[in-house]
């Protein structure tokens, strides 16, 4: 097949999955967002790459304006414009869709239209319900109405597409309560790439260099946003006899390090992203990790930071909503600790204990690295991937006469 994968984050997996499909002699475009701010995989065409596989980051004209709604929706328009063209320029059979804003994801479908080719909706998180909340919050009934705008237009795009890989059975339930058909998706749990994250011993040279205290050190590693409260950081590091690195950057990161200074707390560190060639020694150096989502949030994001995290066999303290995948992940695998993050209290004092308890984190981490080797092997999750995006290549015909709901039509004008 000729497949175009596009992860609009640039994250590590997604682009593992673009080289395992090349491998096995498909012709992929992997496109990404160059513009967008968050940690990235390896986005460069090695020469040991398979000869059918390529990689593109996608620019605005100008600085990405990611606090400015107005000037960010024209510049998710503008990307996904651009993408429209690679797409009818490859012409594949199949485009795999994932981490699109839904102004860029409807020009993205509208190209692949364009092509005749199968479209899958790869949902990493429901875009429409943090849209609403977030709007409604600042603007009152217009936010309301902006928000259910973008409600029809994410679950138009999701009916319209010949098939919805979700990434927890939590996302396809809402689905189909939505009235997405069952059959039409399929659930596929986030991975994290068990042979770029290689486990690193404790005190190798980039940690000594980069993570220098002496004591035990617990590592947040990733996007600080509206999903997340960055104030935990600063009472993990009161609770505990160790060092708090934070590896991060964007405004929550600065104002975090600010905070930390004007209130001494001393122990805290916030440093920027690493390259990705150097994450699995970060992450080595690590006793233990950090990871946060808000309540609100909890039903409609899974924290990919945490399977990076058991790659690197090391226990997890987290402030996640029950009713969140990774929060049952790591009380169903004994892979650390967690609570609600309703009770900001708890979490300092979970660190504290694992801290104190240098056994029981050994044996966390133990158990996080071995549900990573059960869990993460590319070559099964590439089967799943390859039979839907050849259903879908094969369904594209029947779709072409299919009714998109107004908002959407308006969408792919």
């Amino acid at each position: 097949m000729r497949i175009v994968l596009h992860d609009y984050s640039g994250h590590p997996f997604q682009v593992g999955l673009s080289r395992e499909l090349a491998r096995r002699g498909h012709d992929v475009l992997h496109i990404h967002s160059a513009v967008f701010q968050t940690p990235k995989g390896d986005l460069v065409r090695r020469p040991d790459n398979p000869t059918g596989f390529e990689v593109e980051g996608i620019r605005t004209r100008k600085p990405f304006a990611k606090h400015s709604f107005v000037r960010r929706r024209a510049q998710e328009i503008e990307i996904g414009k651009a993408i429209g063209r690679r797409i009818r320029a490859f012409r594949p059979d199949v485009v795999l869709s994932s981490n699109a804003p839904l102004d860029c994801q409807s020009q993205i479908l509208r190209a692949t239209r364009d092509v005749q080719a199968g479209f899958v909706f790869w949902l990493q998180d429901i875009y429409s319900e943090a849209i609403g909340r977030i709007l409604s919050d600042r603007l009152g009934l217009a936010g309301k109405l902006i928000g259910a705008h973008y409600r029809r237009l994410e679950f138009g795009m999701l009916a319209a597409s010949e098939h919805v890989v979700a990434i927890a059975q939590d996302f396809a339930d809402v689905l189909c309560e939505r009235g997405i058909a069952r059959r039409q998706i399929s659930v596929v749990e986030n991975w994290a790439s068990l042979d770029e994250i290689a486990q690193r011993p404790r005190d190798n040279a980039w940690a000594r260099a980069n993570m220098p205290h002496r004591g035990a050190r617990i590592v947040y590693s990733g996007t600080l946003g509206y999903k997340h409260n960055p104030r935990l950081l600063i009472e993990v590091a009161r609770a505990v006899d160790a060092h708090v690195y934070v590896f991060s950057e964007g405004p929550a990161a600065e104002q975090l390090r600010r905070e930390a200074i004007e209130e001494g707390v001393n122990n805290l560190t916030v440093a920027p992203w690493v390259p990705y060639e150097r994450l699995p020694d970060m992450l080595g150096g690590a006793d233990l990790f950090v990871a946060m989502i808000e309540q609100d949030a909890g039903a409609f994001s899974v924290p990919s930071k945490v399977l990076s995290y058991m790659c690197a066999g090391r226990p997890i303290v987290a402030a996640i909503p029950r009713k969140n995948l990774a929060h049952r992940l790591i009380e169903r695998e004994g892979v650390g600790l967690v609570c609600d993050p309703r009770q900001p209290d708890v979490l300092p004092l979970l660190a504290r204990r694992l801290i104190a308890s240098p056994g029981e984190r050994i044996a966390m981490g133990k158990q996080a690295r071995a549900y990573a080797e059960r869990a993460f092997d590319l070559g099964t999750i590439a089967d799943r991937f390859e039979s839907v995006l050849e259903a879908a290549a094969k369904d594209a015909g029947a779709r072409k006469s299919v009714s998109f709901p107004l908002v959407l039509k308006d969408a792919l004008k």
